[in-house]
């Protein structure tokens, strides 16, 4: 059982019906072999951009969803039920580079770049962190420098999800001498440029399959100035939009991590017998399940309150919300799953059942968006400001 928001409209309530079923139909069936033998699943790209899914923040008029945050956030949970990483997918070119250039983009660079991302076939990469800029995000180093009308971008990113597959990667870099934050650039980079060179794809403890990883080296890569999304300095700027956004959303593939695991354990707890009788009729199983819905439903309000606000326009402690509902619901996916696990018992251990593989993807969505840590930070600062 999951309550519906009492917010969601009905096409939202429809939308919800449909993505469950398009999970269970199409994500379900691949969720372990993926993640088993970490393959990107090319087949399902195709469903997912003629659905909307990729081209998430693409407007309407360019050919795109210009879906709302919610929406996002209802499609992530239902396919995160069985996989972290499609759920992740969606909207992965809203955080690449949709969602920058709407946020900062000239109309010239909207009738360029949109139509091609429109397609939903066209996969983008954001990079951001470095060796010694991860919780720190000001403090990178990756330089670009001017060269007559052109820049010349130089340095190493790590972590760049979907880096393997992607045509295109949106990169901070340091573009002027200013301190911090308001040095840092962002660039469209062809992935096919002379100097881009990927490392070798990271082996991860979950998150497998459709988010590949790895790092990237950039050796005087020479890109045009209208490479450039916003002006000189505006990068950081633009990656803590881009993070406000979609801390909900990776919020709400936390939760769907958490309500497979809870569906999971139910239909487990129904079916194994112990000392004569179902073990779902143990107390002590009752409890457990009992506290991982209070902790699901719990983040869900928090969940599709946020969303709405940000819908709606009404921005007043939004990135407050934002960090609370991302480490509320990442905290609570990694202790429902580690319950799951212990329901299941020593089954739960073995790679034959899901709660094993849900339990290694909710460690990553405690890190991911900025560590819990970090949003702990950002929510004290603005009690105490």
């Amino acid at each position: 059982m999951a309550f519906t928001p009492i917010s969601f409209t009905e096409e939202q309530r429809i939308f919800r019906d449909q993505m469950r079923r398009f999970a269970d139909n199409e994500v379900a069936p691949i969720a372990d072999e993926i993640d088993h033998d970490d393959r990107f699943p090319e087949e399902i790209i195709p469903k997912f951009g003629d659905l909307g899914l990729l081209q998430w923040s693409v407007p309407e008029e360019y050919g795109g969803t210009g879906g709302s945050l919610t929406d996002l956030c209802i499609a992530r949970e239902q396919i995160a039920r069985y996989s972290l990483s499609l759920s992740v997918m969606v909207g992965e070119n809203g955080n690449g580079m949709a969602l920058p250039l709407k946020f900062a983009g000239t109309k010239a660079q909207h009738d360029r770049w949109f139509p091609l991302l429109a397609k939903g076939r066209t996969l983008v990469a954001f990079a951001l962190t470095e060796p010694g800029a991860g919780s720190d995000a000001a403090a990178l180093e990756t330089r670009a420098v001017r060269d007559g009308g052109d820049w010349l971008i130089s340095g190493n990113k790590i972590f760049v999800t979907c880096g393997p597959v992607a045509d295109y990667v949106l990169v901070m870099a340091r573009s002027n001498d200013a301190p911090r934050g308001k040095g840092v650039s962002a660039f469209i980079v062809d992935t096919s440029l002379p100097g881009v060179t990927r490392g070798p794809k990271n082996r991860k403890m979950g998150y497998n399959g459709a988010t590949p990883n790895c790092d990237f080296f950039f050796d005087q890569v020479r890109v045009p100035a209208d490479a450039m999304v916003g002006g000189d300095g505006d990068g950081f700027k633009i990656a803590m939009q881009c993070m406000d956004y979609n801390r909900p959303a990776m919020a709400a593939s936390a939760l769907g991590i958490a309500q497979g695991a809870l569906e999971a354990s139910i239909a487990f707890a129904k079916e194994r017998r112990q000392f004569g009788r179902a073990i779902a009729e143990f107390q002590g199983l009752q409890f457990m399940m009992a506290d991982m819905a209070m902790q699901i439903e719990t983040v869900r309000a928090l969940l599709y309150e946020t969303t709405a606000r940000y819908d709606a326009g009404q921005m007043d402690g939004y990135s407050t919300l934002a960090a609370m509902v991302k480490c509320m619901a990442s905290d609570a996916a990694m202790k429902v799953t580690t319950d799951a696990v212990q329901i299941f018992g020593g089954s739960g251990y073995m790679k034959e059942y899901p709660v094993e593989r849900m339990m290694r993807d909710a460690k990553v969505t405690q890190i991911f968006e900025g560590t819990n840590q970090i949003q702990r930070v950002l929510i004290a600062r603005d009690l105490l400001r």
